[in-house]
């Protein structure tokens, strides 16, 4: 009897917050996964059935242990930032090398996460089409990255996807974020600084875009395209806060203390139409409901402290 294929994905990031989602949800459809990234995974964020490969692909050479018949590949990649030089860009030479390793391959979608920090200095709703002033650089090498692979699509078809995420929130996300960090002195009942309690957000919860990156995969329409991926609502810090308070009952959030940086705009907010129509996507989950779940999550984890 014959055998269906199984879908191969190579997931680049696989370790990290959206890298683990993304590959718990691959594992529950079958899939073959292969994560790659600098470290293994911690026990929380261990699954049985994806292959763990520790692999540092800003050298070339090393790609070379990598088959070429997977069938997608999501780089969810981050950047790393120390204190001594600040943030240290090595997503785009991995991409780089990615294009190259993978350009002559059957592999049918390469999707790579950007950022809404691409948009830089517009203040009003976001939408693809704007022209992209970024004033960080992390925007611009984001932009850089973007850039390369809609000219590699043109030039080479090959099947590049770009997704602009916005706020990315929900459990086992880093620590250094702002609902984690909120959840945490909350939930001991101590004072944390914020930054200015109007400044306003659009956050997606982390099911949805691990949704929204499953249906691009397999549509064609969406290879050479880049797609807004956030709620299409604004919400305040302050809301996100004092909802994170009132879930506890407990804790002394003191606003203003983090101050804006000059690249960081004070609205920032996406226009999703585009990701609704081509990719008949949208938000499921709404901030309430994503909200209430993750901070169940960080209940049960603080509780065995």
């Amino acid at each position: 009897m014959y055998k269906k294929k199984k879908t191969k994905i190579l997931i680049l990031g696989g370790t990290g917050f959206i890298g683990y989602h993304l590959s718990k949800k691959c594992i529950t459809k079958g899939w073959d996964v292969t994560s790659i990234s600098k470290n293994y995974p911690k026990k929380i964020k261990f699954i049985s059935k994806v292959n763990y490969k520790n692999i540092n692909l800003e050298n070339f050479k090393n790609l070379s242990i990598l088959e070429k018949n997977f069938d997608y590949i999501v780089n969810t990649s981050g950047y790393i930032n120390n204190n001594k030089s600040g943030y240290k860009n090595h997503n785009f030479k991995i991409i780089k090398n990615i294009f190259v390793y993978f350009k002559n391959s059957s592999i049918k979608a390469f999707l790579n996460l950007g950022s809404s920090a691409e948009y830089g200095g517009i203040k009003s709703l976001q939408n693809e089409k704007l022209t992209c002033t970024p004033k960080s650089k992390y925007g611009k090498d984001k932009l850089k990255s973007t850039f390369f692979l809609i000219n590699a699509f043109k030039k080479f078809k090959f099947p590049s996807i770009i997704f602009r995420a916005y706020q990315v929130y929900g459990p086992l996300q880093e620590a250094n974020r702002l609902i984690p960090i909120a959840a945490k002195a909350c939930f001991f009942d101590k004072k944390f600084d914020c930054a200015d309690g109007n400044l306003i957000r659009d956050f997606i919860y982390i099911d949805d875009l691990v949704e929204a990156i499953i249906k691009a995969l397999k549509n064609q329409q969406a290879k050479g395209q880049i797609f807004n991926l956030g709620s299409g609502k604004k919400i305040s810090l302050k809301h996100i806060v004092s909802s994170i308070k009132n879930f506890y009952k407990k804790g002394s959030p003191i606003y203003g203390r983090i101050k804006l940086r000059k690249d960081e705009n004070r609205i920032i907010f996406a226009d999703i139409t585009k990701s609704k129509k081509l990719l008949r996507w949208k938000p499921k989950i709404n901030f309430k409901v994503g909200l209430s779940k993750t901070l169940k999550h960080y209940k049960n984890k603080y509780k065995k402290i």
